[in-house]
């Protein structure tokens, strides 16, 4: 088990990342090499069926989610133009799927389960990648994703959104990335610049509901992935390493009032309108 990016980045001196994470899958599970590509296909054919399954006229039980992922796939002449409007259609569905109860893939929480596949589904279909290239991005983001896990955190109630979707959105960053071929520094760049800019994100569920604000919040960590990774692959860098990136998300997520760690009672679920919709509940 990798315990920082730059153990992850010496580890794959002289292979891809990608290998390096899924041949310390198999030590860390004794798992033989074929059972651990079996699986993680498994999970990205469920992110797949779960796009499929998305149904527009479903609604949560509170009535706060669904049908807006498609309702966002109609729009004309989008701003963002198309591909950005498919990850941004995408990602909403993903999270009123999550709501509605539909079988989702946490990734790595379920609050944040639109984030990965919003961005990796559309590229999978824009630049014609194989099933097998998208299961060496998941085992990017996965190595990212532990070292997160392990020097941080990926709970909303440990260190707010930032821990979910933000995490989310750095291993969803590194693993584009290794989508358009670029190296370990750049993938480890990417996922920094990108927890640089979730740092802080507070987890403020509406009537205690993973649905205002998260879904959205889906989509601003997929868009926030894209942007870093194209800088990565531009040569540039945030200025602080990865794992000191890492570090800093963890002490921010410690020194967030209790309030603002998935409680319901501060941010926007704080609000009037917040609680009028958490009364509405009771």
């Amino acid at each position: 088990m990798f315990g920082s990016v730059e153990a992850l980045l010496s580890a794959c001196a002289d292979k891809p990342l990608w290998q390096a994470v899924w041949e310390d899958d198999c030590r860390d599970r004794d798992a033989d090499p074929e059972s651990s590509l079996a699986r993680m296909g498994k999970l990205w054919q469920a992110m797949r069926q779960s796009l499929l399954d998305y149904d527009p006229t479903h609604r949560s039980s509170c009535g706060l989610s669904g049908g807006q992922g498609a309702q966002m796939a109609t729009l004309s002449n989008s701003l963002c133009g198309p591909f950005i409007q498919e990850v941004i259609s995408v990602a909403l569905k993903l999270g009123e799927h999550n709501a509605c109860m539909g079988c989702i893939v946490a990734a790595p929480t379920a609050g944040a389960c639109g984030v990965l596949p919003a961005v990796l589904i559309p590229l999978q279909r824009k630049d014609k990648l194989s099933d097998e290239e998208m299961v060496r991005c998941l085992y990017v983001s996965a190595g990212f994703g532990q070292v997160i896990a392990t020097r941080a955190s990926i709970s909303g109630a440990e260190g707010g959104c930032q821990a979910e979707v933000g995490s989310a959105s750095g291993m969803a960053a590194a693993a584009l990335v290794a989508a358009r071929g670029g190296t370990p520094r750049q993938m480890a760049a990417a996922c920094a610049m990108a927890l640089q800019n979730l740092m802080g994100l507070v987890c403020d569920p509406v009537a205690g509901l993973v649905e205002v604000p998260c879904v959205k919040r889906n989509v601003a960590g997929a868009v926030n992935a894209l942007s870093c990774a194209d800088m990565a692959l531009a040569g540039l860098e945030g200025g602080i390493p990865c794992d000191e990136v890492i570090d800093a998300m963890g002490a921010v997520g410690r020194a967030l009032p209790a309030s603002l760690r998935e409680t319901g009672e501060g941010g926007l679920a704080a609000t009037p309108t917040g609680r009028r919709i958490a009364e509405g509940r009771t």
